[in-house]
Formats: C-alpha cells, sequence, structure tokens
C-alpha cells in the first residue's frame, strides 16, 4: 500500500485491455481522467490472474509520479452481454438449471488462450472438465494459469464434463459467506 493514504481513491470504471502475459493492463474510469494502471500483482491479491475486456471494475488507486495505478481491486463484474448461450452446447440447457449447480472447488490443469480451451479438475476427481475461453469471458475472466484455484459450475454437455461458470476461487468463496 502507498505511503500516503490520503491520495487514495475509490473509483470505478471499465477494464479497457489487460495481457497477463504483459502482466497489466488498463481501467477507465466512469468519471474520466487518464487510464489506470492495472498490474497483475494487484489483481492476484484480489485472487485472480486476468480479467476480461470490458469488465466493469472497482478499485482503489494511487497517484503516482508515473500516472494513476490501482492499489486493491474491490470488486469485478463479467462483462454485460445478451441472453444468447455461451456455447451451442448450452443452447437446450434451461439457464436456472446452470444457476442451481453447486460451484465446484477446481484446478486449472492447463489452459490455452490461443487455442481456446483448455482442462480443470475438481478437487478430489481424477476426470477432466473442459473449459472455453467464451465461459471464462462471461465469468469475467480472460486467461488461466496451470495450478490456478477455481470454482465451477459443471454440466454434462455435448462434449462431455465441461465447465458452464468459472470463479476466482476467493471471489467464489466471499459469494458464499455473503
Amino acid at each position: 500500500m502507498a505511503d500516503d493514504l490520503n491520495s487514495m481513491y475509490h473509483i470505478r470504471g471499465q477494464v479497457k485491455w489487460f495481457d497477463p502475459n504483459k502482466g497489466y493492463g488498463f481501467v477507465v474510469a466512469d468519471e474520466g481522467g487518464p487510464d489506470i494502471l492495472l498490474h497483475v500483482n494487484v489483481l492476484r491479491n484480489f485472487g485472480q490472474s486476468s480479467v476480461a475486456d470490458g469488465a466493469r471494475i472497482e478499485i482503489v488507486t494511487h497517484r503516482t509520479d508515473r500516472g494513476v495505478q490501482a492499489v486493491e481491486v474491490v470488486s469485478i463484474e463479467p462483462p454485460e452481454r445478451d441472453d444468447t448461450p455461451v456455447l451451442t452446447d448450452f443452447a437446450e440447457i434451461d439457464p436456472d438449471s446452470i444457476r442451481d449447480e453447486p460451484l465446484q472447488p477446481a484446478r486449472v490443469k492447463w489452459f490455452d488462450k490461443g487455442k481456446g480451451f483448455g482442462f480443470a479438475n475438481i478437487f478430489g476427481r481424477s476426470e477432466d472438465v473442459f473449459l472455453h475461453i467464451e465461459v471464462l469471458r462471461q465469468s469475467g475472466l480472460a486467461d488461466l494459469q496451470p495450478g490456478e484455484a477455481l470454482a465451477m459450475r459443471v454440466i454434462d454437455g455435448k462434449r462431455g464434463r465441461m465447465a458452464a461458470e468459472v470463479a476466482a476461487w476467493e471471489a467464489a468463496m466471499q459469494a458464499e459467506q455473503g
């Protein structure tokens, strides 16, 4: 945290872009002003290693000699989208039945953003669960790292067991307690 607490500001805005490979991205504040640097370490302190472009975000910022930067993430909401199913796999499934599935703890086995998919395992189970990039984007994430902890709603889809919703582990635990 910054030494001068008087220069901290609570900001709401939208993720302009975030590149997990570069380790940073930028946020545009609702009230305007300069772009705000969002470093991956600040995001990791929130429990995520990425965030989807266009996601709504609430952050605490600090002005430095090199500009404004985020020092804490308070909340993230996925980008707005219409009611069209994310994947054709979900077209014939009632959205309420997906929401009724429990959030299960999982760990990323591997994920390749370029290919647009990867796999995770539910804790205590050896079966692979398919993760599609569109499900990540819908959930407010942009990429995943091997070994990253997640919470997932899993369904039996056309491709076998697949994630229908993904959340950062810490965010899912806060929602369960809240």
